[in-house]
């Protein structure tokens, strides 16, 4: 009696241990594929940038600095890895985004070329994009993280060698808005 006692608590422990790891593993999986969404979206956004700039360009030839700003600020966003690292330099980027089309809205000639309101908006809808891909990402990592903390499961965790994740925030609240331009049309 006593050992088909035993034999059931340990067939429950090892169900426990069963359930958590796999549990553990669904968050992790689903963290790497939110995180591989968001940087989809972020590549978009890189590979959009260039043909805008460029637009710009055209009609402001004399903004070299701003150029120069939107590039590198670009380039520093394509190289971070980590969260944290990639949502400071969405900050930067975001930025100069912004700084590009505030010099764009001196003049009035390249508000009303079809390829640059085309571009604007595509941007606008990536932003959107990014933001959803990164509230997904910030919930898995929330329940993930959450999952990793909690008892029982906690000690499957360090078991089996489950950390934290980061989550993607970008850190002032200037940063967080999507690059907002508005365009008026020319008045006949």
């Amino acid at each position: 009696m006593t050992g088909t006692v035993i034999i059931i608590l340990l067939a429950a422990l090892l169900l426990f241990v069963i359930l958590a790891y796999n549990s553990l593993v669904k968050l992790r999986v689903q963290s790497d594929n939110a995180w591989a969404d968001i940087e989809v979206q972020l590549k978009r956004r890189y590979d959009l940038v260039p043909n805008l700039v460029e637009t710009v360009k055209g009609y402001a030839a004399h903004e070299r600095s701003t150029f120069e700003k939107v590039t590198e600020a670009r380039t520093r966003a394509m190289s971070a890895t980590t969260p944290a690292a990639k949502a400071q330099a969405e900050g930067m980027f975001a930025e100069a985004l912004k700084t590009l089309f505030a010099v764009s809205e001196n003049y009035p000639q390249l508000r009303a070329v079809e390829n640059f309101t085309q571009l604007q908006s595509e941007l606008t809808g990536i932003e959107e994009q990014v933001q959803l891909a990164r509230r997904y990402y910030n919930a898995v990592v929330r329940d993930l993280n959450t999952r990793i903390a909690q008892f029982p499961t906690n000690l499957i965790a360090s078991l089996f060698s489950f950390r934290p994740r980061e989550f993607f925030e970008v850190a002032a609240a200037a940063e967080r808005e999507a690059p907002k331009v508005r365009f008026e049309t020319p008045s006949a």
